[in-house]
């Protein structure tokens, strides 16, 4: 029960979801995450610590940066109905078609002069 109401939890939160969508081409730095979704770095973090403790996304520290992506698939097999069921959910929603250009946009800077720039 515990672990379906983390999943759940996790699910509930628009920005939640666009996290999960915007992490499903590639591993990002939470830089990277911030300048898209928009939200103050400790609101982000706070998302991704929900996401985390669901089993849904997995982090690296690299140096100074974190980084984020979503969990191997062979290692994590529980969450990848959850994980395909919101790919194919929410693909044309106009907030993810921005969030996809938004990206493009953000991949263009170098991730440590966007951390530079973003956090203190």
């Amino acid at each position: 029960m515990k672990n379906y109401l983390l999943l759940t939890k996790a699910l509930s939160d628009a920005n939640r979801v666009r996290i999960l969508k915007l992490l499903e081409e590639q591993e990002l730095c939470v830089c990277q995450i911030i300048a898209v979704i928009g939200n103050a770095p400790s609101t982000v973090s706070k998302h991704l610590s929900i996401l985390r403790n669901a089993g849904l996304v997995e982090g690296r520290k690299d140096g100074r940066w974190v980084y984020y992506r979503l969990p191997n698939r062979r290692e994590n097999q529980a969450v990848q109905p959850i994980l395909r069921w919101t790919r194919e959910s929410v693909n044309d929603d106009h907030l993810i078609v921005n969030d996809r250009r938004k990206l493009a946009e953000i991949l263009k800077i170098n991730p440590s002069e966007l951390c530079r720039k973003l956090l203190p």
